[in-house]
Parts: structure tokens; sequence; C-alpha cells
């Protein structure tokens, strides 16, 4: 049994190594115009080679030309980036939006009076942000000009004030110095300067006048970027043309807190400075008369 198989397999190699002549003649003159010799094995190894080459040369039409647009189940470049931008989009409107509900989550809370806003609510504040290059620590110096200076403010926070009822409540304040600098515009309710602008040092940190919480923080088209604390007593303080904000709507910020850099952002600036606001009871309060600025 086993020799019939051996002969079989001889005799199918044979006939695969068998040679044919493949011959091409004029059927009018009957003149040979093409003629080679062929085995079954040379035709099947030809076939392979033509049926690979092919299925190459399809596959790199589909991989590297836009006919694979064309092809059920691919998507077309632009589509993959629309879909890109789609999602970026989207992730930074739910960012929005959530910020947005926690403004008017605090808000609310601040216009009803369940939110705290006393010393000692405002002790566990969140202090894990580190700022690289930008040092808050207060040297000796300025620890003894800060308290000789809130000793003098102490004293002379009347002086310049009517007498309205609205600002008497402030009397009981007492605010430090977003920065200090010269005031190069003061406060003027004729042009609805609503505030004054001090030139500082580019990079220099700006801090919260007062205990509160930050109401807004985002860029806006005039202030560029700008961040607004709540305060007791229906008090707001407004900062303006900032470079950075460090702090976002929500946080708790003590007085003398780093909240933001000094910068030159938004349409209505020429240069580094701070653009400042205090309102009180929804009335604009000129801050000179309660803060000195001045070094």
């Amino acid at each position: 049994m086993a020799k019939k198989e051996q002969k079989e397999k001889k005799q199918l190699i044979k006939k695969l190594k068998d040679k044919y002549r493949l011959v091409i003649i004029n059927d009018n003159t009957f003149d040979e115009r093409f003629s080679a010799y062929l085995t079954p094995l040379n035709v099947i190894a030809g076939l392979a080679v033509v049926f690979t080459l092919i299925t190459l040369i399809v596959v790199g039409f589909i991989a590297f030309t836009p006919l694979r647009e064309y092809i059920p189940g691919y998507s077309d470049t632009q589509t993959k980036l629309n879909a890109l931008n789609a999602s970026i989009k989207a992730d930074s409107l739910e960012e929005a939006q959530r910020i947005y509900n926690q403004y008017f989550t605090n808000l609310g809370k601040i216009l009803n009076g369940e939110l705290d806003l006393s010393a000692d609510s405002l002790q566990n504040i969140d202090e894990r942000r580190v700022y690289e290059g930008l040092d808050f620590s207060a040297s000796k110096e300025d620890s003894l000009l800060r308290l000789e200076i809130e000793s003098q403010e102490r004293y002379a926070i009347n002086q310049g004030i009517p007498l309205d009822e609205n600002v008497l409540g402030l009397q009981a304040f007492l605010f430090f110095a977003p920065v200090k600098g010269q005031v190069t515009a003061e406060f003027d309710r004729s042009i609805q300067h609503y505030g004054v602008d001090i030139a500082a040092s580019e990079g220099e940190a700006i801090k919260a006048v007062y205990d509160g919480v930050v109401l807004f923080a985002s860029y806006t088209y005039d202030g560029g970027y700008v961040i607004q604390v709540q305060h007791p007593d229906n008090l707001v303080s407004v900062y303006k043309h900032n470079s950075v904000l460090l702090k976002k709507a929500g946080d708790q910020v003590s007085a003398g807190e780093s909240i933001a850099i000094i910068g030159n952002t938004g349409e209505l600036t020429d240069g580094p400075h701070l653009h400042f606001e205090l309102w009180h009871k929804g009335n604009p309060i000129d801050p000179i008369n309660f803060i000195a600025f001045t070094y």
C-alpha cells in the first residue's frame, strides 16, 4: 500500500514537471508568432505571483489613497478631525457649565445668608497649589511695613469719606492693599471709571483685600482676566487685566492671600497694571478712601 502511494506521488510530480509548448499562430498564414515551454508547476507558481502582486496593489491603493473613503467602514480624515473638535468643545462646554453652576450656587447661598463668611469659617483654605517662580512669603521688613500701614489706615480711614449710611458700615473693615504702586487713574463717576488703576511690575502677585468667596474668575473682552470676590456686608472687590488667575469660582480666600498676577490683558489696557474696584450694596466706592496703594 505504501509503495502504491509513493508511486502515485512520483507520477504526480512527474506530471507537474512535464513540459508543454505554448504556441501562438497567425490563423490566416499559420505563421508562428510566439512559443514557450511551460510546465504545470511553472503555471501554478506564475499565477500565485500574479495574484500576490494584485493583492498588494489593491491593499496599497486602499491604505495610501483617498479611495479607502469609498469603502464601507472607513471614515475620512475630515470626519475624524470634526469628531475630535466636537469632543474638545463638548468637554470645554461641560467645564464652563460646571463653573457657572458653582457660581450661581454660591451666589444664591450668599444672597440667602446661608454661607458663613466669618473669619473662623475661612481658616480651612486649600493651600495645595504650588506656583513655580513666585515667592509669596513675607519678609520681616514686609511684615513691619504692613503693620505700620494698617495702623495708619485704622486712624485715617474716615478722611474724605462722605457720611453715607452705606459707607459708614465699612469703617469696621481693615482692608489689605491688593498691590503697592503708583495710582495712574483715580475713581471718577463722571466718566464711568468706577475704580482705580495701579501701575505695578508685571508678574507681581495680587492679594485679596478681605476675607471672602470668589464669585467670578474668567476672561472678559474689556477687562481681560478678571476675578471678583464677595465679602461680608454685601461688599464685592473686582480685579481686572490680570495675566494669571490663581483662584476659581467658589474658592474661599483670606485677606492678603494671592489670587492673581499683574498683567496687561483685555482691550481697555495700555500696560501692566491693576484696575481695582470696590462695590458696596450695589454702589461703586472710591477705594482710595479705604486703602493706601502707594509705598
